[in-house]
Formats: C-alpha cells, structure tokens, sequence
C-alpha cells in the first residue's frame, strides 16, 4: 500500500505526518515502522504521526504515534505541532482547534511563525506515570549499577525520569539513558531528561527518548522537565528550554492548569513510501 507523507522538523525532531482523514487505512506494523524510519530504507523519523478522522465532531482530527523502533506512545509534543500546521493550512480549520490523542485532548494555537500545543497536566502519582515507588516524593533515588542517582519522575502522558546534571555537554546520556529507559522500576519504560537549571526562566535540556535514543529535541520532555522544576520550587511559570535542536517555551500556572509547549513546526518534504 503506497501511502503520502509529510516529512517536518519541530526543534529538529524528525516527524513524518501521514494523513489518513480520507482513507483510514491501518497503520503500519511495527517491522514496517522500524523500514520507514531508516534513512537508508524510507523517508526517516524519530516519530510518525498517523491522523485520522475523529468521531468527536469537537475534535478536528485524531492521532497516534509511533516511535522509530516501532513501539506505539502515548504521545509527542513535537509532533502534534507538526500535525497541527498541517491541518491549519485547511481554509475549514480556524488557527485554534482540538486534537484527539492517545493521552486525552490537545487544545491548538497556530500562528505564522509558532504553535502551541496544551500538553495536559502533569501526574507526578507513581502509579500513573508508572514508576515503581512506595510513596509519592518530589525525588527518588534510583540505583543504576554501582550509582545511586537522585532522579525525579512524572507524566505528561508518557513516562519521564529527570535528572539535573551541571552540564548538558557532558551528561552521561549514552550510559546512563538506555539503563533508566529499561529500569525495572519504569515498567513500561521511560524518557530520560538531563537538565541543566541556568535561572528560574532558562533551563538547557538533553533527552534520550523511549524507543528512540538521544534526539534533538524532545517536546513531552521539555514539559516534564519545566514541571519538575516548578514542583521543587527552582523555576518560574514560563520558562525557555534550550535543546541540541532549538529551543521550545513551556508554560505551567501549576496545579490542575495545563503545560503548554511553543515552537516551531516545518515541512522538509512531501511523498509518499510504501507501507
């Protein structure tokens, strides 16, 4: 089956968009999502967003995604701005629409330049995110061979694990990131943030993704990391988030509030590859 695509960048995370409203047709499988997402055999990703046409008439489309190693996610904050300038070149979508996601409901903001996406509340609940723990705490400490790492964790519908390291260049995201995505503590694996706090607006960010390995950028991670942040009292309500690909804005007034992420969202290429 020969399918089209769009091929974009948010922040320099690689997103191909297939737009299924039309036809609905069944996602690839997870072997064919590992072909397309190498360079050498399809168009290459770190996410595909599949859309599909909602049955909630308040939404104006819905969709998945799925990772580079063919694992479905709960969801992408890169992505879903990816998918959003698409459907806003529609002359029936207004610049401000709702989404439907593995993880609940996206409220969209698009503009020339940028577009923000609401990202939901963060749930620090272990059992929710889920991590393995005996009570909910602002840190935990997670032994990773020989080291006792004090890490924090939540959800922003996906799994996250941050740690604040003194400096991003240096983190140790190739050791350390592949051995807390697979902990036994996250039993459905998780995202790993290395940050750096630069003040309480401004934080530098490196993320090894579930599924993935170390991208440059991470937009789901950028929000876990403000909202870590917050919750320990060392970040303010807007924050900029430097990452290797660019930089995100992320904004939380706390509480039951949504996170919102801001960026950029740009089409590379069209096509279309055979699932």
């Amino acid at each position: 089956m020969q399918v089209a695509y769009f091929k974009m960048q948010g922040t320099g995370n690689r997103i191909v968009v297939v737009d299924q409203r039309e036809t609905n047709h069944s996602p690839p499988t997870p072997s064919s999502v590992r072909r397309l997402a190498n360079d050498a055999t399809g168009p290459g990703f770190d996410q595909l967003m599949w859309v599909t046409q909602s049955e909630d008439s308040s939404y104006a489309a819905n969709y998945r995604v799925f990772n580079a190693d063919g694992s479905e996610v709960e969801q992408c904050g890169n992505g879903v701005r990816c998918v959003a300038r698409i459907l806003a070149r529609e002359p029936r979508h207004a610049k401000e629409f709702v989404l439907g996601s593995p993880a609940g409901p996206v409220s969209v903001r698009v503009d020339r330049e940028r577009v923000a996406v609401s990202m939901g509340r963060p749930d620090f609940e272990p059992a929710r995110i889920p991590f393995v723990a005996d009570e909910l705490s602002a840190h935990y400490t997670l032994q990773v061979g020989s080291e006792a790492l004090q890490i924090q964790a939540v959800s922003m519908g996906n799994p996250h694990c941050v740690l604040q390291v003194e400096s991003v260049e240096n983190a140790p995201v190739e050791r350390l990131g592949p051995a807390i995505e697979h902990h036994e503590r996250f039993p459905n694996g998780t995202n790993v943030g290395f940050m750096r706090i630069v003040d309480d607006a401004n934080i530098e960010l490196r993320v090894h993704e579930r599924g993935v390995g170390e991208t440059l950028a991470c937009g789901t991670g950028a929000c876990a990391a403000v909202a870590c942040g917050q919750r320990i009292g060392v970040l303010g309500e807007r924050v900029s988030v430097r990452l290797p690909g660019g930089q995100v804005v992320v904004s939380w007034a706390g509480g039951e509030n949504p996170v919102w992420l801001t960026g950029n969202a740009e089409l590379i290429s069209e096509g279309s590859m055979y699932l």
